[in-house]
């Protein structure tokens, strides 16, 4: 079985573009040096809260889905929580059979 995860932030509403890059460069760059391989990032843009988080209606909504070893989730996480730019964050852990992640891979 290969572990596949989807981590899912809110970045603030007020960063600039600039901002917005060197944060999400700065989480790729954290896990991918603690083991974390096959990182796609999908940068979701600026969307409507269902509710207010921190004083915040809007947020800037980043995807990234990898493969690695759980310690490089817990490091990134720990990371986020401590950034004032991040206003949420979740992490989810998808099982994928063997042969369906090498058939994806080969793709």
């Amino acid at each position: 079985m290969t572990t596949v995860y989807e981590t899912m932030y809110i970045l603030r509403p007020d960063l600039g573009d600039e901002q917005i890059v060197q944060q999400i460069a700065k989480y790729e760059n954290l896990i991918r040096e603690h083991g974390a391989e096959n990182i796609e990032i999908q940068n979701r843009g600026k969307r409507r809260l269902a509710y207010e988080i921190k004083k915040h209606r809007d947020g800037v909504y980043v995807q990234m889905n990898y493969t690695g070893p759980g310690t490089a989730i817990a490091i990134m996480e720990r990371a986020m929580r401590l950034s004032e730019e991040v206003i949420r964050h979740m992490t989810v852990k998808q099982e994928v059979p063997k042969q369906k992640a090498e058939a994806e891979a080969a793709a």
